[in-house]
């Protein structure tokens, strides 16, 4: 999938299918750790990034296509910008994409400090530059906040940090962090807002989109689609706690699984991601492998404000319909868990959904017999992955009696269908991960049960009662802490698993290939993409 399911922007950009999902657990509620996950806290036994030559090239194979999608935080939610970013730019905060995913001061020199329940505190970390030599100030942190928050620029982003009234500068060094309401989980969320320059940003946004400045421990060279590959190089100016551990790295763009395992297994890369899972045995031999259960979901969308899928019926019948036993034995070898809740079963948020989507062609004939619903338009994305999984599904749909309409396009091209037009399609087959952005329940539900993007201009469920049932759990698990906000989230569960206007089919684990002894450092994660922070190379 494009970055967790091809997302796209209200406007152009993709939410290229954010695949991947976070391993076990990152803190849920008010833990908030005061670093990030270090190199020896990784899995790999490649050695540590010490051993690595400081003047090296980590070379690995992309499974996303660059696109036309913009590289300017704000906006875009594409897999391989948003990977891209990890390494470029910074938020106060960030969150580890490894391990526990513990989250961590990055240009704030620590965590948000509470001055009361409803204002924070942070200061920025000493000596902190942007790629093109100018110094961060404080200007720069309130306006990288104001352009998320602001309406006229439709950013996804801004849902996630519905909690802020706004950001201030105190001081040459500090801003000030106002909520609207208590919110615990501050550190966390508020790195979905990466910092940019306020200069280059503002002056031509086209241009900052195609090439954005930011403070991270590399800077992009080359991001052409023409030339299909994306080149960092080492920023000498980072004063941050993980500098980079090689001087260059290139990623090069290589949709075709097959043609990224022949290069791994000749060296001519050093990772790959979204390993297929027919190809593990054979890569084994020449490479380490490694599967990680995250939240990375492939989920059924319906059109729930027309005729026949405003019928909740209707919806639940195709939920029953389909044998996911078999499209997960079939299809990904066991490589995946069908869904018994929102969120996978090793999340620290999980419980057992009100309504758990068992294989049942009875109950599906039964809820069909009542709606009368005999036909069906299903619209799928075409990641090579998917399109293992969709056939099944459209055999389990026709068993129980519905003629199934089918077509398969790339993400990007799926959301073009049927973005702010009612009458575009039925059902949506397509990849998803949110949890790149963050991995508690709240952020993952608001992503796809919040945002407009999806409620009003794909979903067609804004507006409903169980939309607005919705909005007001989740308003009121915000302002909860520990157990109550964890049984609250219990009950969005049931209340979604009761209307799924979209709803996860099962939960897959990400599966990374990596040549472990010359990536010293390298772990897996379990999200879509990959991740060379704190990663060096022997070449």
């Amino acid at each position: 999938m494009d970055f967790m399911t091809p997302a796209a922007q209200p406007t152009r950009r993709s939410f290229l299918g954010l695949v991947g999902a976070m391993s076990a657990a990152a803190a849920l509620t008010s833990t908030l750790a005061a670093c990030g996950t270090k190199p020896e806290d990784r899995t790999s036994s490649g050695g540590s990034p010490s051993s690595a030559n400081a003047s090296g090239t980590i070379t690995a194979g992309i499974s996303y296509e660059l696109g036309t999608n913009g590289f300017d935080p704000m906006t875009t939610t594409a897999a391989l910008t948003v990977a891209a970013n990890w390494h470029t730019m910074e938020g106060l905060t960030e969150i580890s994409p490894v391990g526990k995913r513990e989250v961590f001061p990055a240009l704030g020199s620590a965590l948000p400090k509470k001055v009361d329940d409803k204002t924070y505190e942070v200061t920025l970390r000493d000596g902190a530059k942007f790629h093109d030599g100018s110094d961060v100030t404080t200007d720069d942190v309130v306006y990288s906040f104001e352009r998320v928050l602001d309406p006229k620029t439709e950013s996804l982003y801004s849902t996630f940090i519905a909690f802020l009234d706004k950001v201030t500068k105190k001081d040459a060094k500090t801003v000030t962090i106002s909520l609207k309401y208590p919110f615990t989980l501050v550190a966390e969320r508020i790195a979905v807002v990466k910092i940019v320059p306020k200069a280059a940003a503002s002056k031509d946004p086209k241009a900052f989109d195609a090439n954005p400045v930011g403070t991270g421990p590399y800077k992009m060279t080359d991001n052409s689609s023409t030339s299909k590959q994306i080149v960092f190089e080492r920023f000498d100016g980072y004063t941050g706690q993980h500098p980079a551990k090689a001087a260059k790295m290139i990623w090069k763009v290589m949709p075709d699984d097959s043609t990224r395992q022949n290069a791994l297994t000749s060296k001519a890369i050093q990772a790959m991601d979204l390993v297929p899972d027919l190809s593990v045995k054979s890569l084994e031999s020449t490479s380490k492998v490694e599967a990680v259960q995250g939240f990375a979901l492939l989920f059924a969308m319906f059109n729930c404000g027309s005729k026949p899928f405003d019928d909740v019926r209707n919806r639940q019948a195709i939920m029953y319909a389909i044998d996911m036993n078999k499209v997960v034995d079939t299809a990904y070898l066991g490589n995946a868990t069908p869904a018994t809740s929102f969120v996978q079963e090793s999340h620290p948020a999980y419980k057992k959904a009100k309504v758990v989507y068992t294989y049942d062609q009875a109950k599906a004939k039964e809820l069909l017999g009542q709606t009368g619903l005999k036909k069906i338009r299903m619209l799928c994305t075409d990641h090579a992955w998917v399109k293992k999984a969709t056939p099944i599904i459209k055999e389990s749909l026709e068993a129980a009696g519905l003629t199934v309409e089918f077509d398969q396009k790339k993400s990007a091209d799926v959301y073009n269908t049927i973005d702010g037009k009612p009458a575009a399609y039925d059902m949506v087959i397509a990849p998803g991960d949110p949890s790149v952005f963050g991995s508690d329940a709240d952020l993952l539900m608001r992503w796809w049960y919040a945002a407009d993007t999806w409620t009003d201009r794909r979903m067609h469920w804004k507006g409903s009662s169980s939309y607005k049932q919705v909005q007001t759990l989740l308003d009121a698990a915000a302002k909860l802490d520990g157990e109550p906000q964890k049984a609250k989230w219990g009950e969005l569960f049931d209340v979604i698993s009761q209307n799924i206007p979209l709803y996860p089919l099962f939960h897959r684990k990400a599966t990374t290939a990596w040549d472990d002894a010359s990536l010293p450092g390298f772990a897996p994660i379990a999200l879509t993409g990959l991740s060379f922070v704190d990663v060096g190379s022997t070449k």
